[in-house]
């Protein structure tokens, strides 16, 4: 299970695996690094995907398959 972030990065949006320095690829939208997550995240055996904000703080989070998400009842977003 690997979980992503996805970043700003200057003028793009990066998915950044949880623990790595360097972005697995750099994205003109947030929803296009937000899919290359989900994307990678599934690949890896699945995780959680956090999207951050321009403020750098978690504004979304979303359990990608095959991992459990933790919390069923609340993610009615997804």
């Amino acid at each position: 299970m690997t979980n992503y972030h996805v970043v700003r990065r200057g003028k793009e949006w990066a998915p950044l695996r949880e623990g790595a320095e360097k972005a697995s690829g750099l994205y003109p939208t947030q929803g296009e690094a937000e899919r290359a997550a989900k994307k990678h995240a599934h690949n890896s055996g699945g995780g959680e995907v956090r999207v951050h904000g321009l403020d750098g703080k978690i504004r979304d989070s979303d359990t990608v398959a095959p991992a459990k998400d933790p919390c069923p009842p609340r993610d009615t977003k997804h």
